[in-house]
């Protein structure tokens, strides 16, 4: 493998570039000692050695970092080892490894996220932001399946909240307020069933 290029990743690192999508990132000091010079031919096997001296263990200790500062799933914590330039290979291991510790589990991820945000979130939007997060559309459907989901009593809080009256607001209003739950994910039948409810009482 020919050094395509060793560039400023920030004031200590360099980001060690291959081929235009392979690179990883050292310490300046461990690119003086590994003797990594642009145009220069990175063996095999001073590869493998900087994978196990260096990465694999770096890899490793980010990811307990980014998992003590917050939960994440698979997903966002490949992102995360993405963007600091880890080789594919050492992310993979190290996902596997947290797998199998349970260090990541998507599935308890999403049932802990929707116990945290069920009372004040749509159906469609706790779907929404689950996929964003990186589960996979069934496995979201099935922690839906577990849970109770409160809509109509989240948009009568959300309208109580607005002050809505049925006498009292215009259309104009109504339709705002109509366009604001929508945004939030909830259905316009839901809506308008819900605001029918102060018409009928």
């Amino acid at each position: 493998m020919q050094i395509m290029a060793v560039t400023p990743f920030d004031k200590r690192r360099s980001k060690v570039l291959i081929s235009e999508d392979f690179a990883f990132v050292l310490y300046n000091g461990e690119i003086r000692r590994y003797h990594i010079q642009e145009g220069a031919e990175l063996t095999g096997e001073r590869y493998r050695q900087i994978l196990d001296e260096v990465l694999r263990k770096r890899a490793r200790e980010r990811a307990i970092y980014l998992l003590k500062e917050k939960d994440r799933t698979e997903a966002e914590l490949t992102k995360k080892l993405r963007e600091g330039f880890y080789p594919e290979e050492v992310i993979r291991e190290v996902l596997e490894l947290f797998k199998a510790r349970h260090y990541i589990d998507d599935e308890e991820y999403g049932r802990r996220y929707l116990d945290n945000h069920s009372q004040k979130k749509s159906r469609r939007r706790l779907q929404y932001d689950l996929q964003r997060k990186g589960l996979d559309r069934d496995q979201i459907e099935e922690l839906l399946e577990e849970i109770e989901v409160p809509e109509e009593d989240q948009i009568r809080e959300f309208l109580q909240k607005k002050g809505y009256d049925p006498e009292q607001t215009d259309q104009k209003e109504k339709g705002k307020l109509i366009m604001a739950l929508a945004r939030k994910g909830f259905a316009y039948e839901a809506i308008r069933s819900v605001m029918g409810e102060w018409l009928d009482t």
